[in-house]
């Protein structure tokens, strides 16, 4: 069976981008720049994501576009007679699957929103009704579960429509049109009045700040997230890598997505810093800024109803992108795995990612006394700390120790698939700092996120 290809660079680049591109870029990163110490927090997350994300981005596109296969095949392809790498290949779908029961139910969330700002039932209500929508929403397992069944068939019908016909095309229309809402919402907040207060204490180096949470923390933080936010580990980089052909160097194309994903980052908190400053609202932490916080805000604007359609409608795009990714990565594994068609592969993810959203659906209503990680905690919190402590960092390590060691694939073979093409090329004095220093950095944040 040929192996499907995207048509185009720019396809690629956006899938890809748009895999990386999620929910945390938009409620993690303000909210941790503005806890960290504003512009000093930014500097660290930048340097970090060039030292720690970018090499093992071109590690993961180097794996899957030498191998042409997805996670569990391509290391079975590039690994020697009796290796186990390809171990590593079912960790990584356990972690494409894991990462999918909880975040149809967050893009649920998000739509279900958009909808609700559409039809402007927002409209008049005070500070505690909002928050009482929030939990009323939650408390439901029919919207709930409509809106994520909405999310997870609309995701495998696009997948199912084929490579370049159904994943890039729609892909490219939804993150063009992500970039644009964003760049709008942006300059629409940095033009309230008081939002330059905002600006200030977003931008602005403060070492006061930063010295209160403490350096090593802050560069814990940035270190994580800068490693987080690009979605390495599982494979959903590899796939697009296996899709793509060899004019390019693999450095220079993650560059440019490493450069998109902090630039939906960075415009995000453009939109939340100068909105809560304006409006004297403190720009509280995670999932309270986007669904209780700013919908108030939006109240208290004028054409609000617009603006907070707008803005769900891009949370919308910025979580369906990443899903579309996944997705792309869990069908192509049942038709390497079981040599299904891509509609079969479709079919049989539909009911299984379904069944398998339900316990995060219900962790917020019907099983709301499970708390598996002490009172408070929901099921969602579960799956969310198993992905993001656990199975992207020791993927990314597996990745890692498979392209610089002798006992994997090995670093000159790395560095051939890496360089292939035209563009940035991966400089031979790497081979020190990948081969002794990140695997230690990435042992850390492991360790960081066990604790």
């Amino acid at each position: 069976m040929e192996r499907e290809k995207l048509g185009s660079r720019m396809g690629f680049i956006l899938l890809s981008a748009g895999c990386a591109i999620g929910i945390g870029n938009v409620w993690r990163f303000p909210y941790i720049t503005g806890l960290y110490g504003g512009g000093v927090f930014v500097l660290f997350y930048l340097f970090f994501l060039i030292a720690m994300g970018v090499p093992v981005m071109t590690m993961e596109f180097a794996v899957g576009r030498a191998s042409r296969r997805s996670i569990i095949k391509s290391f079975t392809e590039l690994e020697r007679p009796g290796q186990k790498w390809h171990l590593n290949g079912y960790l990584g779908m356990a972690g494409n699957y894991l990462l999918m029961m909880f975040y149809t139910t967050v893009a649920g969330w998000m739509l279900y929103y958009f909808y609700q700002m559409l039809t402007g039932r927002f409209t008049g209500k005070d500070k505690d009704q909002v928050a009482e929508m929030f939990g009323s929403m939650l408390g439901s397992p029919q919207v709930l579960t409509v809106t994520m069944v909405i999310i997870v068939t609309a995701g495998i019908l696009i997948c199912s429509l084929g490579l370049q016909k159904g994943v890039e095309r729609i892909t490219k229309v939804m993150m063009s049109l992500l970039l644009l809402i964003i760049v709008v919402l942006a300059v629409h907040s940095m033009t309230l009045e008081g939002g330059m207060e905002g600006l200030k204490f977003y931008l602005l180096p403060d070492f006061e700040r930063m010295k209160e949470v403490g350096i090593s923390e802050t560069i814990t933080a940035a270190m994580n997230q800068a490693f987080f936010t690009l979605s390495l580990g599982i494979g959903a980089m590899a796939i697009f890598g296996s899709y793509i052909d060899k004019k390019r160097t693999l450095l220079g194309e993650s560059v440019n997505i490493a450069i998109l994903d902090t630039f939906v980052a960075f415009v995000s908190g453009l939109i939340i810093f100068p909105s809560c400053f304006a409006f004297d609202i403190s720009p509280d932490m995670g999932p309270q800024l986007i669904f209780i916080t700013l919908p108030n805000v939006f109240n208290s604007m004028a054409g609000g109803r617009i603006w907070g359609t707008l803005f769900f409608i891009f949370m919308t795009f910025a979580a369906f992108s990443t899903i579309l990714a996944v997705f792309e990565n869990i069908i192509s594994c049942g038709m390497d795995l079981f040599h299904w068609s891509r509609k079969k592969s479709c079919m049989v993810n539909l009911a299984a990612l379904i069944v398998l959203s339900l316990p995060c659906v219900f962790g917020y209503n019907l099983w709301s006394a499970i708390q598996p990680l002490g009172e408070g905690s929901t099921i969602l919190d579960l799956e969310d700390f198993l992905v993001s402590n656990l199975i992207l960092p020791i993927g990314s390590l597996c990745y890692l120790l498979f392209c610089v060691t002798r006992y994997g694939w090995g670093f000159d073979r790395y560095m051939k698939e890496t360089n292939t093409g035209e563009g940035l090329k991966m400089p031979g004095w790497i081979r020190i700092y990948v081969t002794y220093i990140l695997p230690v950095l990435i042992v850390f944040l492991i360790i960081q996120g066990i604790i």
